[in-house]
């Protein structure tokens, strides 16, 4: 079955990154841009529609093409030139043979290294296909979203220099990557194409060229790029020890315990943690809240991370009772609670994102290496709800940030009453995170339920507790958006087309919500028959039908409290301050005739759980377990 759609897939992205760069007329190129995000999600529709006609069946596709797999290799030799030099000119070298060895490596073992079983190097399933819905979909809404925030970025930011023509051109790159790492079943290409990404992520990070851009850009590509070396030395032993480079051989030969897959499975499991900014490697992401708000939402929610969740989801079978899974498992159970709790401190929105995400894709990893289908499923599930919510909520504290010049919390006290359109995006996208089936209701109890039938008392416990310190930060967000206030509204400067993108991004959260038993039944139990061999319902039908009935009453919320914040003329009594109200609900004159200042604000407990008071230990911890674990699982595997 020819497919001829995948290849305009990963390649048209990156002709049209060619004519971001050189179109400098903005109107043009913003043209050209809209038109683009409408193709790529027009094939990806295509994409899907010639796959189930197909049967919903896996497809594989591409033996023989050497030649792209020079192509491939030219491409990595130019991303390592490109690194050497900007390594160099930043004073960076040691991090230039991050990049060095392992392409180096890769390019021995393509022209060199022993004569490698003929494989598919294309593969069609249904894990694929969800990731490219969320790159192709959340992907293309982003792009459509940075053309308005980036006119109104550069107006608002008059000191950083205008490369939109750049920006873009980096974000299709990186869409267009993206495409070919999910697709591809040879490692060598995945190799590739994860190089690609952690180029463009870097580059994004660094987009503002301010001295703390360039500082946590290259932060973020020695982490990756140290990833990147474990999936290098992984792919040339797998190729060494098993005499081919698909990655379906190397789970399946390591389920069958194969001796020669479990130090491949264990370097690009650990590639993994990195990309999916587990800790120790947790910084890199954080330091990624510099770049523009659509970057952010690129690299956090639709893409980026989920490219190491894609891979430990695709090993997980394989982790399943294995060293390396309860390696993953702590990894990434210990970042869900610890990150979780270092988002109480925070009191700047795309921070408290930025920790979410970190601790959320923690639960996903820990889904992972527990490996079995409980725990995929409820990953699964993680993934695609927490791309719609965080991509919405990304883009709507941009543009919040845009409005008020704020992306304070405390500074969006009665959002939903002062901005309103933009409050109501906001609580939906918080609603998905925490209220909707992503949240507190199912995954987490499936995820949980299923590391007590593993005897997992580490995992339980960081579940447990990472569940609660969750609820605690987003109520206090969510209670200063529907707060009453006599503050006067904000004028909203959104533009059409971040509407249009955030439209589409909460009418998607709350249609997962309504149809999530519908997605268990037809889409996720399918996936689990192909990567378990069998599927069984995780929970009954109708007691999901019976929790979406009950979800959908959170989204009615938002809605009631615009609605009556229309017909609340004064509010100046609704505050009690004890004392003489001076009529504008925060001043009073106290029991002793001294004028107060009434301040209301969350309790963000910095001095507790502070990210310079934990962040460090942390670290640490993680090190100390990973370092301990991969030295036991190579020592015993040569042993």
């Amino acid at each position: 079955m020819e497919m001829p759609i995948i290849p305009f897939l990963i390649c048209f992205p990156l002709l049209v990154s060619v004519l971001m760069f050189t179109i400098r007329v903005n109107k043009i190129r913003n043209a050209v841009a809209y038109i683009s995000a409408v193709a790529i999600i027009t094939g990806t529709i295509v994409l899907v529609v010639q796959w189930a006609i197909g049967g919903c069946k896996p497809i594989e596709l591409y033996v023989e093409v050497e030649w792209i797999d020079r192509i491939i290799l030219g491409v990595e030799l130019f991303c390592m030139c490109l690194l050497t030099y900007l390594c160099f000119k930043y004073k960076k070298y040691w991090i230039s043979l991050l990049s060095i060895c392992p392409t180096l490596l890769i390019a021995w073992l393509d022209l060199f290294g022993p004569e490698r079983e003929e494989i598919f190097h294309i593969y069609v399933d249904h894990l694929a296909i969800l990731m490219c819905l969320i790159i192709g979909v959340i992907g293309c809404l982003i792009v459509i979203y940075a053309v308005g925030y980036m006119h109104g970025y550069h107006h608002l930011h008059t000191e950083i220099e205008d490369r939109r023509y750049y920006f873009f051109m980096l974000l299709f790159i990186f869409l267009g990557a993206m495409f070919g790492f999910v697709l591809s079943s040879g490692t060598l290409w995945v190799d590739a194409f994860w190089e690609i990404t952690s180029i463009c992520s870097f580059l994004l990070i660094g987009y503002t060229k301010t001295p703390e851009a360039i500082v946590n850009s290259f932060r973020a590509l020695w982490m990756n790029l140290l990833g990147g070396t474990a999936l290098a030395v992984g792919v040339v032993l797998q190729v060494i020890d098993t005499g081919n480079d698909s990655l379906q051989l190397l789970v399946s030969g390591a389920v069958l315990r194969n001796a020669g897959c479990v130090i491949p499975v264990a370097l690009i499991a650990f590639a993994a943690l990195t990309k999916t900014a587990q800790m120790p490697f947790s910084k890199w992401l954080m330091g990624a809240m510099v770049a523009p708000t659509p970057s952010s939402a690129l690299l956090h929610s639709a893409t980026m991370v989920k490219a190491g969740i894609y891979i430990l989801f695709r090993l997980s079978p394989a982790m399943d009772g294995q060293e390396i899974g309860s390696m993953i498992a702590f990894i990434g159970g210990f970042t869900f609670l610890a990150a979780s709790i270092m988002a109480i401190a925070q009191s700047d929105g795309k921070k408290v994102l930025a920790f979410s995400t970190i601790s959320n894709l923690g639960l996903m990893v820990a889904c992972a290496g527990v490996g079995r289908q409980e725990t995929i499923w409820a990953g699964l599930f993680l993934m695609l709800f927490h791309a719609v919510s965080k991509s919405l909520l990304f883009q709507d504290i941009g543009a919040v940030e845009n409005a008020t010049h704020s992306r304070d919390l405390e500074d969006m006290h009665g959002l939903i009453h002062r901005l309103p359109r933009l409050g109501v995006f906001m609580f939906i996208g918080i609603a998905g995170m925490f209220l909707a089936p992503f949240g507190m209701l199912i995954s987490k109890w499936a995820a949980l339920k299923a590391a007590v039938d593993a005897h997992n008392i580490m995992l339980v416990i960081f579940i447990a507790y990472g569940s609660a310190t969750t609820m605690f930060y987003w109520t206090k967000w969510m209670g200063k958006l529907i707060s009453a206030t006599n503050d006067p509204p904000f004028k909203d400067i959104t533009k059409r087309n971040e509407v249009i993108s955030l439209t589409i991004h909460a009418v998607l959260m709350i249609a997962l919500c309504v149809l999530f038993p519908i997605l268990s039944k037809i889409y996720v139990e399918p996936l689990m028959l192909e990567m378990f061999g069998v599927a069984h319902a995780v929970l009954p039908m109708n007691v999901l039908y019976m929790l979406v009935v009950l979800i959908c009453f959170i989204f009615i919320v938002p809605l009631l409290a615009y609605v009556f914040s229309k017909r609340i003329k004064d509010v100046d009594k609704i505050a009690y301050m004890s004392g003489i109200n001076e009529g504008d609900d925060d001043s009073f004159t106290d029991s002793f005739g001294e004028p107060k200042k009434l301040v209301i604000s969350n309790w963000y407990f910095k001095d507790l759980f502070g990210q310079r008071k934990l962040m460090v230990p942390c670290i640490a911890i993680t090190t100390a377990v990973i370092v301990v674990e991969l030295v036991i699982i190579i020592g015993g595997t040569l042993l």
